[in-house]
């Protein structure tokens, strides 16, 4: 009784103690953290593993947090989350912005060659010929240090592989836990030669974050002494001389690899269209959760730009000289700026002067001004192409100015740029893709997510197609519909004689 009552005070305590917060990018990140191939509302992964053992021996509950690559270390210093888990490489470059753990993992370089292909085994035999790798590692400045390499840096692993399946490579330089997952069981594909150089993996921490720091360090090495840390990799086949070097556990495992085991069955090549169809069938819950994102951050950034876009116009047509310089030099920044940094600047440089946003927000905010400046040049055409003498008519039948630009001129600029607005509109539903960046998962993600899991671009690449074109044909349907409305209310005017 003493021992349940034990149990259920230490799971209450959990329960109160603030979540630990960890970040990943669980899109394409094999065996790191990933989504179960089998079940992919179901993280998984050794270092997914290693967070969960942390957090429960800190006596904290774990909240994680979905971030691109790119993200993860600006989303820490922003303090979006407490650590990174992602194998971040100890570095003395990575070291200037982060605090790191002592490593929880250790490897090398392996490379991998086509099946067919001889020789290229050491890095010195890979001089004159093309070799990809992940951008930001250590194994591209392995490569860049040699002239004669010719480097091709990549985001995601899958494309290297890829392109060296299909011979755009001539070889493949990456980290040994990489290779064993990606190389190794492809038939086509064979690693060769002996480990090249030694890579250590550390949990990172905002500069100045030592507190955690240190309670990390502690959980780490109490499960290096437990063998906690040997099961965990022995059950991913991640288990090697040189984590036995690490941390001093040189006994034998039994340990099955289990989840090496799981992961390969689940991702096996699939034979014949019934297969292939239940697979399909069984992404349409991930797609639609996707399509629903996107198409939320696109609707709502879309009414942002056209309300933004107006109010721009109308200052520089109507608007005082200094309001209409003003709206010319928003035009001209935004415009001259890419999207993609506007993005980043307002969800990771704004909380700087203290505006801090969410995800959502930010993506809709820099959408939303970002297509503003482009429909606010559209609405100035439309201005411009409605005859002076419209207002002067209005205004003498006793209407304000205001009254002329709602009821008169208004009306018939949105109507000539109505068809601009719809293609704009699709415009920025594709864009909504690189809102990725700031932690938001919606359908391009969602097609890097399934397409490197399961090796399959050429069918998930039609899923994914299928839904951006389903979501932008209601679209085209009601700017037409709208089109018809107006040029039905212009005959009406016509006939009834007013402007």
């Amino acid at each position: 009784m003493a021992v349940l009552l034990m149990m259920v005070t230490g799971l209450a305590g959990i329960a109160r103690a603030a979540p630990l917060r960890w970040a990943s990018d669980a899109e394409a990140n094999v065996p790191f953290v990933f989504h179960d191939p089998a079940n992919q509302s179901r993280l998984i992964g050794y270092e997914y593993e290693i967070a969960q053992a942390i957090a429960r021996r800190l006596g904290r509950p774990t909240q994680f947090v979905q971030n691109d690559w790119d993200g993860l270390i600006p989303g820490l210093q922003r303090g979006l989350y407490d650590m990174v888990i992602d194998g971040i490489e100890i570095t003395p470059e990575h070291e200037q912005g982060v605090a790191f753990s002592r490593p929880y993992y250790v490897t090398s370089e392996r490379i991998t060659v086509r099946r067919d292909q001889q020789g290229l085994d050491t890095l010195a035999a890979l001089r004159g010929h093309v070799v990809g790798t992940l951008k930001d590692t250590t194994a591209e400045r392995l490569l860049q240090a040699d002239p004669g390499v010719r480097v091709r840096s990549y985001e995601e692993e899958t494309n290297a592989y890829t392109d060296l399946k299909n011979g755009r490579l001539d070889a493949v330089l990456l980290d040994g836990t990489i290779s064993l997952y990606y190389g190794a069981p492809d038939p086509d594909l064979k690693l060769v030669g002996g480990p090249i150089g030694r890579i250590s993996y550390g949990v990172a921490f905002a500069t100045g974050n030592t507190a955690l720091r240190d309670q990390v360090n502690g959980a780490l090495d109490a499960m290096m002494r437990d063998g906690e840390l040997h099961r965990i990799l022995a059950r991913w086949k991640l288990w090697t001389p040189e984590m036995a070097d690490l941390t001093g556990d040189h006994g034998t495992s039994d340990v099955a690899p289990d989840a090496w085991q799981h992961y390969m069955q689940a991702t096996a090549p699939t034979t014949g269209w019934h297969a292939r169809l239940a697979r399909y069938v069984g992404f349409l819950p991930l797609l639609l959760h996707g399509a629903v994102l996107t198409l939320a951050v696109s609707a709502c950034a879309m009414v942002v730009a056209v309300g933004l876009g107006l109010a721009l116009a109308l200052a520089r047509r109507y608007g005082p000289r200094w309001l209409a310089m003003l709206a010319t030099l928003y035009v001209e920044i935004v415009r001259g700026t890419p999207l993609l940094i506007q993005i980043l600047f307002i969800f990771y440089a704004l909380p700087g002067i203290g505006l801090r946003l969410s995800p959502f927000v930010a993506g809709v905010l820099a959408l939303g001004m970002n297509y503003a400046a482009y429909e606010a040049e559209n609405y100035r055409a439309g201005l411009q192409s409605v005859a002076r003498g419209q207002i002067e008519a209005a205004l003498a039948l006793n209407m304000t100015h205001m009254q002329a630009l709602r009821f008169v001129v208004v009306p018939q600029a949105v109507r000539m740029v109505i068809p601009i607005m719809t293609n704009d509109f699709i415009s920025l539903l594709k864009d909504s893709s690189l809102v990725s960046v700031i932690t938001l998962t919606e359908l391009s993600q969602t097609y890097v997510r399934l397409s490197s899991t399961y090796y399959d671009y050429f069918g998930t690449g039609l899923l994914i197609g299928a839904a951006y074109l389903l979501l932008g044909l209601p679209f085209v349907r009601l700017a037409r519909m709208a089109e018809a409305r107006f040029l039905t209310g212009q005959r009406r005017q016509g006939r009834s004689g007013h402007p």
